[in-house]
C-alpha cells in the first residue's frame, strides 16, 4: 500500500514539473525564431566586423592587418567629413526623438476612445509604417519641391512664398525630419496606446471623483503608467535616429552641401563608393560602441522616471 502510494505521489510531482516547464517551452517557441534570427543576422555578423576594422581592406583584395590605425584616422581627423556627419546625426536625434514621441502620444490620446470608424484611423495612422522607406522618401521629395511641390502650392493659396526646402541648409534638415517623424508616428502611437489601455479605469474615474481636471488626471494617473513604453521608445528611438540612411539618400543625398550629410551616409559612402572595408567596419564598431553607451546611460537613468506596475 504504502509502495503504490509512493508510486502515485511520484508520478503527481512528474506531471506537476511538466506544468511547470510547459510556460517556458511555450515561451521558447514564440521567442526562439526571433532569437535564432537575431543570432544568426545580427550578433554574429559583428566578430568579422569587428576583425576587418583592424585591417585595411578594399573588399576585393586580401585584408591587410593595420591594428587601430583605421580608429586612428577616425579620432586624428583624418577624415574631414566624420565630425560633421556626427553633429548632423546629433542635431536629428535631439530633433526626432523628443518631436516624434510628443506626436505619437497626441495621436494615442486621439484614438484612445471608442467611437464608430476609430479602428480606420489608428491604421491609417499606422501604413506609414509598413511602407518602403525608399517610396516614403520619393513622395515627399516631390511634397517639398519648390517649384512643383504639394506644399508650397498649398502655401501659395494663403499668398505665402514658400521655401526651397532641398535646397537650403535648414530646411532640408526640417524637411527630413518632417518626413522621418511622419514615417514613425504610427508605431509610436501603437505602443503608446497599449499603455494607455493599461491605465486602471477606477483610478480614472476615482480621479474625475475628487475633481481632477483633464490635465491633472493625464499628469498623474495616465503619465506614470505610461513611463515603461516611453522609455521604451526613447531607446527605440535614439538608435534609429543614430541609422537614418533611407530618407537622406533618396531626399538629399546628404546635401545641399553636407548640412544632412549623417554619420550612416558616411558610413556607406566610405564603405561602398570609396571601397575602404576596414575604414567603414571602424565606423560600424564606433556607432555600436556608443549606441551601447547611450542605451546603458538611458537605462540607469530610467530608475529615477520610470514605474513598473
Amino acid at each position: 500500500m504504502a509502495a503504490a502510494q509512493h508510486a502515485t505521489t511520484r508520478v503527481g510531482r512528474s506531471r506537476n514539473r511538466k506544468r511547470g516547464a510547459w510556460p517556458a517551452v511555450r515561451g521558447w517557441l514564440f521567442i526562439g525564431p526571433v532569437v535564432i534570427g537575431t543570432l544568426l543576422f545580427n550578433v554574429l555578423p559583428m566578430i568579422p566586423t569587428f576583425y576587418t576594422s583592424l585591417t585595411n581592406w578594399d573588399g576585393i583584395s586580401s585584408p591587410q592587418w593595420i591594428g587601430f590605425g583605421n580608429y586612428d584616422q577616425i579620432f586624428s581627423g583624418g577624415d574631414p567629413e566624420f565630425m560633421r556627419s556626427l553633429i548632423n546625426t546629433i542635431i536629428y536625434t535631439v530633433a526626432y526623438v523628443p518631436i516624434g514621441i510628443a506626436v505619437g502620444l497626441v495621436l494615442a490620446l486621439l484614438v484612445n476612445r471608442q467611437a464608430r470608424g476609430m479602428s480606420i484611423f489608428r491604421a491609417l495612422f499606422f501604413i506609414p509604417v509598413v511602407t518602403s522607406l525608399v517610396a516614403i522618401g520619393m513622395v515627399w521629395r516631390w511634397i517639398f519641391d519648390s517649384q512643383y511641390g504639394v506644399l508650397n502650392w498649398l502655401l501659395g493659396l494663403v499668398g505665402i512664398n514658400g521655401p526651397h526646402w532641398l535646397g537650403g541648409s535648414v530646411s532640408a534638415m526640417v524637411a527630413v525630419l518632417i518626413t522621418g517623424i511622419w514615417a514613425i508616428m504610427g508605431y509610436n502611437m501603437v505602443i503608446l496606446l497599449a499603455g494607455l489601455q493599461n491605465v486602471p479605469a477606477e483610478l480614472i474615474d476615482s480621479s474625475k471623483v475628487d475633481g481632477a481636471g483633464a490635465w491633472s488626471r493625464f499628469r498623474h494617473v495616465m503619465l506614470p503608467v505610461l513611463t515603461p513604453s516611453l522609455f521604451f521608445l526613447l531607446i527605440i528611438s535614439t538608435i534609429g535616429s543614430f541609422q537614418v540612411f533611407a530618407l537622406i539618400f533618396v531626399m538629399t543625398s546628404g546635401g545641399p552641401g553636407d548640412s544632412t550629410y549623417v554619420y550612416i551616409y558616411e558610413l556607406w559612402y566610405q564603405t561602398f563608393q570609396l571601397r575602404k572595408m576596414g575604414f567603414g567596419s571602424a565606423m560600424a564598431v564606433l556607432l555600436f560602441v556608443v549606441l551601447a553607451a547611450i542605451t546603458w546611460v538611458q537605462w540607469r537613468l530610467s530608475k529615477r522616471w520610470v514605474f513598473y506596475q
